[in-house]
């Protein structure tokens, strides 16, 4: 045993395993499993409509066979664009069912995000809400998506809720009228006209069950392959690591998307395994959100340093009660100490900080939630996962303790690789080894601390944000000579996205113009938010834009002003 390991094992928990024992069966025979013992148990609860283990099920089923009659069979990808609502659930477990793909896609894509993705995966159907529909009809047949399936969340809302919900929609301008036809289906109709599947599950834990998108240093979007051997190793990895969790007694809050890893992970697949009651939450408000959690009274809340932050920051924060809350997982960015300190103070919970990445479905570390928890960490290995320090220039040589280098990880929840691109799988799984492309060290008694992004990956609000992509965007503009993007920290968003725009000779820019050229053509929250308009950018002796110089620079004028 090593030194390290030694360190490793004199901090673990006593009720928390080094090692884990995993099901030998994919996720969607898990699921299936859990609803012969909990069948009468609520498990999701969407604005008041509860859903039973049963319920579920019924209409997972109903699902795969209407997938199955569109022509899906293991190996077809099947896009899910939704928030977190009841159909989301469904599709996700119904492709599964079939040994199908679930290919995640964030609802805020626009349509060259959307075109990008559907059609490097090779999406054969896509399940969407319906205002998301518009962007969705302009792409999907000249990339040879075969059928759409519309949904909305009328399909899922208690009746008095239903009967409102075109009203709303209407109000708030996200009322669609969808033009279905003989590839664009209604969600609600397919669940009452086709029976439950007779198909049994033929996906096998080496399948491949989600292809995750995510950028890297070139900000091309590429696919994470994760089978179901890798997110099944995290859901347990997860529940191992908390010893306290009572089994089909929890309630969780969903309001981690479930398209984004940790989301899936950590919310959905996690209650699912563990028969947690889900409280589902499409979007973050803060006052709609706190009333909610007052009312279903929630034990786990996994989320984001961006929500605690509105929390404990809410001016009647006192008029709601969350004693109910026993621990939080917390994760995507760095979390204040001071915010640590005032919503445990509030609420009487722990919060524990983690790390992982799309490449690890996605967690690889986290912080004991009974033993040591050192601020500004992001803890110790799970179960069964190893990690290094290596040199940045070659890869292969460990460093010491405290110097700062790459984190390396391996364990059963690293992905098989990129889906369709060799190189880059060799370039990031070197040896068994995932190589993160985050600079850390770690201390004297094994906790690990993110430095800096190897990558000049941006976090905002718990979002990944490749710059390169708002680069590209930027120089399409007729007006633009030079632009670069960086990453500079926000208050509540933790970063926030900061572009430094030149315009051509003779021309003149204002940020206005450059935000509402970004929105047209980037999702929301990759719009910048602050712009400067500048004579020229610093540059290296071979042309080089040195966004690192104007990042540095950034932080010294936030450092003045304070």
């Amino acid at each position: 045993m090593s030194a390290l390991e030694e360190l490793w094992l004199k901090h673990y928990d006593e009720g928390v395993p080094r090692h884990a024992a995993y099901p030998e069966e994919p996720l969607p025979s898990i699921l299936h499993r859990n609803v012969q013992k909990w069948a009468h148990k609520p498990i999701t609860n969407f604005y008041g409509a509860v859903l039973t283990y049963g319920d579920l099920w019924r209409q997972i089923s109903r699902m795969a066979e209407a997938l199955s009659r569109l022509g899906v069979k293991k190996g077809d990808r099947v896009a899910i664009m939704l928030p977190n609502c009841p159909q989301y659930v469904v599709s996700y477990y119904a492709t599964l069912w079939l040994g199908a793909v679930v290919v995640n896609t964030n609802p805020m894509y626009v349509e060259r995000e959307i075109e990008h993705q559907w059609s490097d995966a090779g999406v054969k159907v896509a399940v969407v809400l319906d205002h998301l529909f518009p962007r969705v009809e302009k792409v999907y047949s000249k990339i040879g998506v075969e059928y759409v399936i519309v949904t909305s969340f009328r399909d899922a809302l208690p009746r008095h809720l239903a009967l409102l919900y075109p009203l709303k929609a209407r109000k708030q301008k996200l009322f669609t009228a969808v033009p279905y036809s003989d590839r664009v289906l209604p969600y609600g109709k397919l669940l009452k006209s086709n029976p439950p599947t007779e198909v049994q599950c033929p996906a096998t834990l080496d399948d491949i069950a989600l292809l995750q998108y995510t950028g890297g240093t070139t900000g091309i979007s590429k696919g994470v392959i994760l089978t179901h051997r890798n997110i099944m190793a995290n859901v347990v990895q997860i529940t191992k690591w908390f010893p306290d969790l009572e089994w089909a007694r929890e309630r969780i809050v969903c309001i981690l998307p479930f398209f984004h890893v940790f989301g899936m992970t950590a919310c959905m697949n996690w209650a699912l395994y563990t028969g947690s009651y889900m409280l589902l939450i499409p979007r973050f408000e803060i006052n709609e959100f706190l009333k909610l959690l007052h009312k279903f009274r929630p034990t786990i809340f996994p989320g984001v340093p961006t929500i605690y932050v509105a929390i404990v920051n809410h001016p009647d924060i006192k008029k709601f009660d969350l004693s109910s809350v026993k621990f939080c997982i917390t994760g995507s960015a760095p979390m204040p100490v001071e915010v640590i300190n005032r919503f445990e103070k509030m609420t009487g919970s722990i919060i524990v900080e983690g790390f992982g990445l799309t490449e690890s479905s996605p967690v690889t570390h986290c912080n004991p939630l009974h033993g040591l928890r050192k601020p500004g960490s992001v803890g110790i290995p799970v179960s069964d996962t190893e990690c290094k320090i290596v040199d940045i220039e070659t890869g292969e040589r460990e460093l010491p303790i405290g110097e700062e280098g790459e984190l390396v990880v391996r364990g059963p929840q690293v992905m098989k690789g990129y889906w369709n691109k060799p190189e880059e799988t060799a370039q990031a799984l070197r040896n068994g080894w995932l190589y993160t492309g985050d600079i850390a060290k770690m201390d004297e008694d094994g906790y690990t601390y993110i430095v800096d992004r190897k990558k000049d990956m941006i976090i905002a609000g718990g979002y990944n944000i490749y710059p390169r992509e708002i680069d590209e965007v930027l120089y399409s503009h007729p007006k633009v000579l030079d632009a670069v993007t960086v990453g500079v920290p926000d208050p509540y968003r933790g970063e926030t996205v900061k572009v430094f725009v030149v315009p051509k000779p003779g021309e003149t820019l204002t940020p206005e113009e450059v935000i509402s050229f970004c929105r047209e053509r980037l999702a929301a929250y990759k719009v910048p938010k602050l712009v400067e308009i500048r004579e020229s950018l610093p540059k290296s002796a071979v042309g080089k834009v040195l966004r690192k110089e104007l990042r540095e620079e950034e932080l010294r004028k936030q450092k003045q002003a304070s």
